[in-house]
């Protein structure tokens, strides 16, 4: 193809690739930005990040301006003979009202999202995380009373199961957890071993999962579809291979998977111990 042909468009398609507002599903090759926000919470955080991005441009560009500036006027070339000024009283006022206003002006946007991520809603689903080395664990003990391991599909040199199960590399999983769309979903996260942490996001949660400690968050799926993620915490060796999977479906089928993984697998005792799995 000739470079008459192929336009102007064309050439800016690496440069579309780069923008860091371009959004994808799981990680891509040579693409940044966010993944596509799934839920309210990721919704915040993507705006926010927006506000930070327009802030730090602004002040960048500022301080470019400034130092090409003091470059060009203040050089020997152009000023031979310097001044001997040591203070500037209302320029040092400045300098130090100015970024305290930008921090205010970051702070109020912030503490209004860590709050809402921290005020978990009347929960509609309850689902508690465990993490082990090296994969999770799930219980449902309010839906269906049962809980179940899920191991990543890859494995250290090996990702055959993956490739098998049209799962894609290290974020595939044998049992994936369902959660019903537009349904809050509280998740309590705790670590079984070591710590670990649950990070899915699309839906802009990062919980740690810390022994001995409960942790509570919280998710409200907007869509339909698969959303994957993988501990955030360095575990140990096979840390890149504990990933998560969850599938948010409708309301009835969440309700016809709960019934399958009741007949599947046992039921949790009064204590919260696991019995062992049904035959």
């Amino acid at each position: 193809m000739s470079l008459r042909r192929t336009g102007p468009s064309v050439w800016l398609l690496p440069l579309l690739a780069l923008w860091p507002t371009a959004a994808w599903a799981i990680p891509q090759d040579w693409k940044l930005g966010f993944q596509p926000a799934a839920s309210p919470v990721m919704e915040r955080i993507e705006e926010f990040h927006n506000l930070l991005l327009y802030i730090i441009v602004a002040i960048s560009l500022f301080v470019l301006v400034l130092l090409l500036w003091v470059m060009v006027r203040y050089n020997k070339r152009a000023n031979p003979t310097p001044s001997e000024v040591h203070h500037n009283t209302v320029l040092e006022v400045v300098w130090t009202v100015v970024p305290v206003v930008i921090l205010v002006l970051i702070a109020i946007p912030s503490f209004r999202l860590l709050y809402y991520e921290a005020d978990i809603p009347p929960a509609d689903v309850f689902v508690r995380a465990i993490g082990h080395q090296w994969y999770w664990s799930y219980e449902f003990p309010k839906d269906g009373n049962f809980q179940f391991t899920s191991n990543g599909l890859s494995k250290p040199g090996d990702n055959s199961a993956a490739d098998a199960a049209h799962e894609p590399r290290l974020l595939g999983v044998d049992n994936p957890i369902e959660v019903p769309v537009n349904k809050v979903v509280e998740l309590e996260v705790t670590g079984a071993d070591v710590i670990h942490s649950w990070a899915l996001p699309q839906m802009g949660v990062k919980m740690d999962a810390i022994p001995g400690r409960l942790n509570h968050t919280w998710f409200k799926a907007t869509q339909t579809g698969t959303f994957y993620g993988e501990c955030s915490e360095l575990c140990g060796v096979n840390h890149a291979f504990m990933p998560i999977e969850v599938k948010v479906v409708s309301a009835a089928d969440y309700q016809t998977w709960l019934g399958a993984m009741k007949k599947k697998y046992a039921a949790l005792g009064d204590t919260g111990d696991t019995r062992l799995a049904a035959k």
